[in-house]
C-alpha cells in the first residue's frame, strides 16, 4: 500500500509506483513539447529512478508528476502532465502541491524548468532564474538525516 495519498474531490494522487499505468504515462508524455520523442524503455527507466506520483480518477490514471533526487540536497521536478480532460479541475495545482510536499524531497532544493507554466509554479514559492528555470528552497540550511 503507497505511503503517501491523497483525495481532491473524485481525484486519488498517490506515489505507489505500482499503480502507475505505464501506457497511459507513455501516451501522456508523447502528447508533451519536452518528451515527444521520449522511448519508452527511458520513461520506465526515469520511472525506476525517481519519486513518482499518479492522478488517478475512478481508477483510471488521469495525471503523472515525477521528481528526480537524492533526498536530501536537491529534487528536479519534472513530467507534470494532466490528461487534457481533466485540466481545470485543481488537479496539476494539487499534483504539484502533493509533489512538492512530499516527505521525500520537501526539505530539498527544488528546481525545474517550462516554457509555458511559470505562474503555476510561482504560486508554490518558486522563483523565476532566466526564461526557463525556476527554483524553490535555495536558502534552505540542508540538515544529515533530515525526513
Amino acid at each position: 500500500m503507497s505511503a503517501f495519498t491523497r483525495s481532491h474531490g473524485e481525484y486519488e494522487i498517490s506515489d505507489d509506483p505500482a499503480r502507475l499505468d505505464l501506457d497511459v504515462v507513455e501516451r501522456l508524455l508523447h502528447g508533451t513539447y519536452w518528451a515527444v520523442t521520449r522511448p519508452r524503455a527511458i520513461i520506465e527507466q526515469s520511472i525506476a529512478n525517481s519519486l513518482v506520483l499518479g492522478a488517478f480518477w475512478r481508477g483510471a490514471q488521469v495525471g503523472f508528476a515525477r521528481a528526480v533526487t537524492d533526498g536530501c540536497t536537491i529534487a528536479w521536478i519534472c513530467d507534470v502532465i494532466i490528461e487534457e480532460a481533466h485540466r481545470g479541475t485543481g488537479l496539476g495545482k494539487t499534483l504539484v502541491e502533493m509533489l512538492i510536499k512530499h516527505p521525500t524531497i520537501a526539505n530539498t532544493r527544488q528546481i525545474l524548468a517550462t516554457r509555458d507554466a511559470h505562474t503555476l509554479y510561482e504560486k508554490f514559492g518558486f522563483e523565476r532564474s532566466g526564461d526557463v528555470f525556476l527554483a524553490r528552497n535555495f536558502g534552505l540550511k540542508l540538515k544529515a538525516g533530515a525526513d
